[in-house]
């Protein structure tokens, strides 16, 4: 049994502060400060540029992969790290429309996060050959997928309610219509159990830096399913991702497997970041974790509800249903969060009305939660949000 009160004492929680928005960013783990400063001093500071050699900074994009696929039921060795996940997202998708030439369909829903969407358009746009974005409502996903869709790219959790997409039937539904799947990770990854492998999933790419706990910008990964894994190419095709990139060749020729989905120049001080991150799940069992998120999230629904009669929630009443989050909507969130954030509970915002709170056993128990709803309660009860103070709308909500 994984001991959560081991692995809360692996962060750094500011005293007096609930933190539920680890679904946004992750709670700095304890051990990567150290880490960090080591990379800095140690490292860059001593061995300069001798660090790519020494230190293994040329192969910690495929060392952090292997412990990052391992939390994402992949292969081994079908992850790679590096970039963002705008970018991952982007890789994924045009080397899976590449493999699809004869069709023309992205299908997603409206439920995806609004970058992969974007992202879409972009690539799209730029093959200039008329593909179309189809989307649809997210409980629609499964009947629209027929033999003109190319790709199915979809956000397993949506961002804004926590609802989960049946990743196994999705990639088994777009599998006999023909289509390839690009499944991003970003509101899963370290949040419940996923098997990339056993579902099937052809592309996958996630970030590092909500609930694997890796710190403000951290590199993101993708995933290639093994079948793909030396025909999928890379519309971006970095050096890094050349079969031989100290041979400086005039002409890209694509490195073996997933070592080609690598780009630019790694990330090496974030990377640090993130190896200490990962060494939190050591000994961590994803089923329970997933046991205790759905623990901790009825507790804190069951006593929202009894509390705040004003809200509404927005995530599926089904445990099995949503991810690792729970979302209210109420006219005045924005201000409700603020208020909420000046009294120690961290959530946040999402456009028009929806209040967003993060469960992550790893950090959260059930006193937070018990009190994170007084303190909800007392800011609803008494219209603490109504204060000229907490409507005024920040760069980042």
């Amino acid at each position: 049994m994984t001991d959560f009160a081991a692995t809360r004492a692996q962060f750094h929680i500011p005293e007096g502060v609930i933190y539920l928005d680890g679904n946004s960013l992750g709670p700095m783990p304890v051990a990567a400060e150290a880490r960090a400063a080591q990379a800095v001093r140690e490292e860059w500071g001593e061995m300069l540029i001798g660090g790519w050699n020494k230190a293994g900074w040329m192969a910690m994009p495929r060392v952090l992969g292997r412990h990052v696929g391992r939390l994402i039921g992949a292969e081994p060795g079908t992850v790679v790290i590096g970039d963002t996940l705008s970018i991952k997202v982007y890789q994924a998708l045009a080397a899976a429309l590449a493999m699809r030439p004869e069709r023309r369909v992205v299908l997603s829903d409206s439920g995806n996060f609004p970058t992969d969407l974007y992202m879409a358009q972009g690539l799209i746009k730029s093959l200039g050959q008329d593909h179309e974005l189809r989307i649809v409502a997210p409980e629609e996903v499964e009947a629209a997928i027929d033999e003109d869709i190319a790709v199915v790219m979809l956000t397993e959790v949506d961002y804004r309610t926590g609802r989960l997409h049946d990743m196994a039937a999705i990639s088994a539904r777009a599998r006999a219509a023909g289509a390839l799947t690009v499944w991003d990770l970003a509101h899963s990854a370290g949040a419940l159990p996923i098997d990339l492998a056993g579902s099937g999933a052809d592309f996958a790419a996630g970030c590092t830096y909500k609930y694997l706990n890796a710190g403000p910008g951290a590199p993101a990964f993708i995933y290639v399913a093994p079948r793909h894994s030396d025909r999928a190419l890379p519309a971006l095709s970095g050096w890094l991702g050349h079969a031989a990139p100290f041979a400086f060749e005039q002409g890209y020729r694509p490195g073996e497997g997933i070592d080609r989905m690598r780009v630019g120049t790694p990330p090496v001080l974030q990377m640090a970041a993130l190896e200490a991150a990962l060494g939190v799940w050591d000994g961590v069992s994803m089923t329970d974790i997933r046991a205790r998120s759905i623990e901790l999230s009825e507790l804190f629904i069951a006593e929202v509800e009894s509390r705040c009669p004003q809200l509404e929630l927005a995530s599926p009443r089904d445990p099995l249903q949503r991810g690792s989050q729970v979302s209210f909507r109420f006219e005045e969130s924005y201000a409700a969060v603020q208020a909420l954030i000046a009294r120690g509970v961290v959530g946040d915002f999402r456009a028009p009305d929806i209040m967003r709170f993060g469960i992550a056993p790893l950090y959260i128990g059930e006193d937070e939660i018990r009190r994170a709803a007084l303190i909800l309660q007392d800011v609803m009860e008494n219209r603490l949000w109504d204060d000229p103070t907490y409507r005024a709308r920040a760069a980042v909500t």
